[in-house]
């Protein structure tokens, strides 16, 4: 009798369970699951052999179905979306690299063996209860035939006159909702692909010659700087803004002692929680590229991206510093960089930083002496790419600034890595996540900063900004996608362009300063610095 009481309340959980975090608690699991009431509707129906087997199956599917379910419970922590049947399975190789790189290898192994193991555990014990049921109704067919039409009867009352418990209605069709959702999200995403093919094939820019991109920028030398997880939340949360708030402040006021002054403003970003090549090209791009599909489409094109703009122009090197990039990166031909140096072309002989292979500080030092500090062939001004990895979670350890001149090669960060917060301490627990998300942020944008008021000159003209708000565990289940961006420079002639934006002075931009789409930024910003539109359409 436990068994069979177990095995009803597994099929019930599976049949009602939500998928979010946000959405659990005890109602949503003492509700009537109206698949529960047809299923026993038909396998009452059938002989023996092919009720066992339709049972065994059902239970197949009911597992298949509780782990999209959990699927898009994880994704809508981490990425602020559901899972994606079609596009996310490559996503796990980069969530395994994420814990071994945070937990250990012999960790991250053990967690995986463990997950495979209960999931196929969930399989197998779905299968079996769901047969050990339909064979239940088969023993008592007189008594299960009541109780069925009884249950149907309920089902429907409670359905017509929405009677709920704690707020949550008391008939339940969740399963058959989910699969309703999961089959028009696959016909949703195979329609977008098309579609998207189309509007990529249209460019603003896509047919402006060279000499009529970017003149107002000739002869200056443009950085473009992605923070990662640098959103808004660290600006406007209670727990991380206030130390964010004052070291945005502090850095402004340092830079004008420098000479430099700034304006900022908001972008709403194509991805949440990580996914930081999405963000990436969507600035570049000025395209809404949201998922895997549309940045390979993207990829593969020949839509010009803001960093090949300058190329373009024949009037600039192209250079990359990608810190994060540990494998091949295909992506650099549509970037249009000259030259890129990933994690292992930097000369790092110091300690990961969990996932971040390296603290900003040590591949700013390293930009300024292989990149910055070398004036281009021909004359030429440069535009540079560099991608800052030191914010990226699960934010333990973060490094430590240290004196520019004691860099070298890095090992000067074993000792602050060795001394650091254990990833595993801060991933299970909200409230140090959060404040050291602040910290890391805090880490960055002064390393970046510090960089600028240390090596830039006139002709320098920095842009930065986030490339998507940290996880909902930090940022909040119900926070924004919007991230700040700032404009930096000495020439006061490069933020007079940008005046009719509306920004912000200063690097830390107001509550109520614009927010656009960071689609639009590619497009703003060639406008404004003197580009001439000369649309193509494939």
């Amino acid at each position: 009798m436990t068994v069979t009481v177990l095995a009803a309340a597994l099929v019930v959980a599976a049949l009602v369970m939500p998928n979010t975090v946000v959405r659990l608690g005890p109602a949503k699991f003492l509700r009537l699951p109206a698949e529960a009431v047809v299923g026993a509707a038909v396998l009452l129906a059938l002989p023996r052999r092919p009720r066992v087997v339709l049972a065994a199956v059902s239970g197949v599917l009911l597992g298949a179905v509780t782990v999209l379910n959990a699927l898009d419970m994880g994704f809508n922590q981490y990425l602020g979306r559901s899972f994606n049947v079609v596009l996310d399975w490559g996503l796990f190789g980069d969530a395994e690299s994420y814990l071994e790189d945070s937990l250990g290898r012999t960790a991250t192994l053990a967690a995986v063996a463990g997950l495979i193991v209960v999931v196929l555990l969930l399989f197998v014990l779905l299968a079996l209860a769901v047969v050990r049921l339909s064979g239940l109704l088969a023993r008592h067919p007189g008594t299960a035939t009541r109780g069925t039409l009884v249950a149907g009867v309920v089902w429907i009352t409670c359905s017509s006159l929405g009677l709920q418990v704690a707020g949550v209605p008391i008939a339940s069709d969740r399963t058959a909702t989910a699969l309703k959702v999961q089959a028009r999200r696959v016909s949703d995403t195979l329609k977008d692909e098309a579609a998207f093919r189309k509007v990529a094939r249209v460019d603003a820019f896509g047919n402006t010659p060279g000499s009529e991109l970017v003149p107002d920028l000739r002869g200056k030398d443009v950085i473009f700087t992605f923070i990662e997880s640098y959103g808004r939340s660290a600006i406007e949360d209670p727990v991380m803004a206030p130390g964010v708030d004052r070291t945005l402040d502090v850095r402004t006021k340092a830079l004008a002692e420098a000479g430099f002054h700034a304006k900022s403003g908001w972008l709403t970003s194509a991805t949440y929680g990580g996914s930081s090549w999405l963000g990436h090209s969507t600035t570049m791009s000025g395209l809404w590229i949201s998922n895997q599909q549309r940045y390979r489409t993207v990829m593969a094109s020949d839509h010009l991206s803001l960093t090949e703009a300058f190329r373009k122009t024949g009037a600039f090197d192209t250079v990359g510093v990608m810190p994060g990039v540990q494998k091949g990166w295909p992506e650099q031909k549509w970037y249009g960089l000259d030259k890129v140096y990933n994690a292992f072309q930097l000369g790092y002989r110091g300690p990961k930083f969990s996932w971040s292979t390296m603290p900003d500080q040590y591949a700013l030092q390293q930009y300024q002496e292989r990149v910055h500090s070398k004036r281009p062939a021909g004359g030429r001004a440069r535009m540079s790419l560099l991608i800052l990895t030191s914010s990226h979670q699960p934010w333990a350890p973060i490094p430590k600034r240290v004196d520019w001149d004691r860099l070298g090669d890095g090992s000067v960060f074993e000792g602050i890595q060795a001394a650091g917060n254990k990833p595993a301490d801060v991933i299970a627990d909200t409230t140090r996540s959060r404040e050291e998300y602040g910290k890391s942020i805090q880490y960055s944008v002064t390393a970046l900063t510090e960089w600028l008021e240390r090596y830039g000159t006139e002709d320098t003209v920095l842009v930065f900004l986030g490339d998507h708000q940290p996880i909902a565990r930090v940022s909040g289940n119900h926070a924004s996608r919007d991230v700040p961006v700032s404009i930096v420079a000495k020439d006061p002639g490069m933020l007079d362009k940008i005046a009719d934006w509306n920004w912000t002075d200063g690097l830390r931009p107001a509550h109520d300063a614009p927010v656009w789409k960071m689609s639009s930024f590619r497009d703003r910003f060639l406008t404004a610095y003197g580009s001439t539109p000369h649309p193509k359409r494939n």
